[in-house]
């Protein structure tokens, strides 16, 4: 039972035990709600024959208990639902978060992180809803609804039945629509995803479509999945609610066939008027909550799109490995490597070759040759489709990537900061430096030139992804924090790419210090980049077309690497 609520609800061994608590919290407190109807009908039934009289005390004294009874599961019910779903809802964003930390890059490459976004925050939040507010309710109120249907039976079976059959029929009318639900609440979610996907785009490049004088065009599309949004809702809203207020008529007839039923027992004498009584109060009593039970199981079929999501993260597999990684030395060496991003879709055919220690490797090559995705396998950010990748002779596939990563220091392309200082974002590379650590590592690379220039010097806010910095400005602080980390391994993807020639001067020889006795794999399409690095490994069409010293490979009229640095040469005396 555990399991299956786990999977059904995507929730974690302690929140499915919980669950069922709330289950049969629930249960008892739905049951407890039956004892005033018992006091009722003993009452009516004492009052009629005029013996009520003197019983006034042992009526307070029950009614008393009818409250604690009612009172007691109540609280039971309140705190195994409402505080324990808090807790489970904290707990599975937390291990979703977490999830997607262990998971490879490639996951990422397959999924919208705007679909991410929305699973984790708007997706569990929705469980947590359905957690607190309807799941305990529904299966407490049908457990409930059974035992009391049971009792009756044995009392007074046709009664029973006349008041107890729309019950499932209602259910098996809203538990059918499942599916017509799904498809609905499929097709919102996929809307929503593409609205939040185009507004981020809109923020994100506003400076672009003014430039293009292209607003009006793109907020027109906007408009259009606005509207397909509010359509898709109305849609969902319509499916669900036709199976739900259909289910609702048909417990509306519940009260009519008890009634003629009864009436037919009652002038046959085979039912009493209290008896009569009884039955509608009870038929009354299981209605109603049955009747929002209902709008319950509807939203229960709503959850079936936001679990699988969750659950498709949850079942995804993680890289793992072991944390014992002591290499001998840190050459890292591809050997016959062959990966793709997608099936049918070959990156890497075949690659092999050795980035050794002490010495700078550049990776070249034409655009869309494999040379950033041979960077991130190193790294192990993917797994490889076939061959094998080592660093110091131990296979990084069998490497936790948190550990392998310990020894590496990155400076991608593209750099993401945080709303932060600058002196926290560089931070970032070692969490447990010192200020002054800190501080010589962006000495290094340069930020002193533009860090002491702002308001509060090293702890100025950089805004969101450093918006408040340029482009070269930012790149520094990745190069800064590359040199705090100070890893064995160095991974330099286009690192000087945003410097202007004085900069990139200045990086150079900070560079030129860090990297000594390092294993350093440099991506670039400068020459001027690549001229001093110790081996040159040129990627086309994802294999090595060739390889060598630079000066080797200069010397070859026939290489590609001579063909890159003529053009490289002609287009740096292009004039306008």
């Amino acid at each position: 039972m555990k399991r299956t609520m786990m999977k059904r609800f995507a929730l974690t061994e302690k929140g499915a035990a919980d669950m069922l608590k709330a289950i049969a919290a629930t249960t008892l407190s739905n049951i407890a709600l039956m004892t005033p109807v018992w006091l009722l009908f003993a009452f009516t039934g004492d009052y009629l024959n005029g013996t009520a009289a003197g019983r006034w005390a042992t009526y307070l004294l029950f009614a008393a208990a009818c409250l604690i009874l009612i009172f007691v599961p109540n609280v039971w019910q309140y705190n195994a639902t409402f505080f324990a779903t808090y807790v489970e809802s904290g707990k599975r964003r937390v291990a979703l978060a977490e999830k997607l930390r262990k998971l490879p890059l490639s996951f990422f490459g397959k999924k919208d992180l705007a679909d991410l976004t929305n699973t984790i925050m708007a997706d569990a939040e929705t469980l947590e809803h359905a957690s607190s507010h309807q799941i305990p309710q529904f299966y407490g109120s049908l457990i409930s609804t059974v035992l009391i249907c049971a009792g009756l039976c044995f009392y007074k079976w046709e009664m029973a039945l006349a008041a107890v059959w729309p019950i499932p029929v209602a259910i098996f009318i809203v538990a059918a629509s499942k599916r017509v639900q799904a498809h609905f609440i499929r097709r919102q979610s996929e809307s929503k995803v593409r609205l939040n996907d185009a507004v981020q785009e809109f923020i994100e490049t506003s400076r672009d479509l003014k430039s293009c004088n292209a607003e009006d065009a793109y907020l027109t599309e906007l408009d259009a999945k606005i509207d397909d949004v509010e359509k898709k809702a109305i849609g969902a809203e319509l499916g669900q609610a036709a199976f739900i207020v259909s289910a609702q008529l048909i417990l509306k007839i519940g009260i009519g066939t008890v009634a003629v039923v009864g009436s037919a027992l009652l002038t046959q004498g085979r039912l009493t008027v209290m008896e009569f009584f009884s039955f509608l109060l009870v038929a009354s009593r299981l209605y109603e909550p049955m009747s929002g039970n209902l709008i319950n199981l509807g939203m229960l079929n709503l959850l079936t799109v936001p679990v699988e999501r969750m659950n498709e993260i949850a079942d995804t597999p993680a890289q793992t490995g072991t944390t014992d990684f002591h290499p001998n030395g840190y050459d890292i060496r591809f050997e016959n490597v062959g990966f793709s991003y997608d099936e049918g879709k070959t990156v890497l055919k075949d690659v092999s070759f050795t980035a050794k220690q002490g010495q700078v490797t550049a990776l070249v090559g034409p655009s869309g040759g494999g040379k950033t995705t041979v960077s991130r396998l190193a790294a192990r950010f993917w797994d490889v489709s076939r061959g094998r990748i080592t660093v110091g002779g131990q296979d990084i596939s069998q490497i936790d990537p948190e550990t392998l990563l310990g020894v590496y220091a990155i400076v991608f392309q593209d750099v993401t900061l945080f709303n932060n200082s600058i002196l926290e974002n560089i931070r970032v590379g070692r969490k447990d430096a010192t200020d002054a650590e800190v501080l010589a590592a962006a000495r290094l690379a340069n930020c002193d030139a533009f860090a002491l220039k702002l308001p509060r010097g090293y702890d100025t806010i950089i805004g969101e992804n450093g918006g408040e910095l340029s482009g070269g400005e930012r790149q520094r602080i990745s190069i800064a924090r590359a040199f705090l980390k100070d890893a064995p391994i160095i991974l330099l993807d286009e690192a000087s790419a945003s410097l202007d020639v004085e900069n990139e001067t200045a990086i150079q020889e900070a560079l030129s210090r860090l990297i000594r006795d390092k294993t350093v794999i440099v991506i670039a399409h400068r020459m001027r980049t690549v001229s001093g690095a110790d081996r040159i490994v040129v990627l086309s069409d994802g294999t090595v077309a060739e390889e060598g010293s630079p000066k080797d490979l200069l010397a070859r009229k026939d290489s590609a690497f001579h063909r890159m640095a003529q053009l490289q040469t002609a287009s740096a005396e292009w004039s306008i």
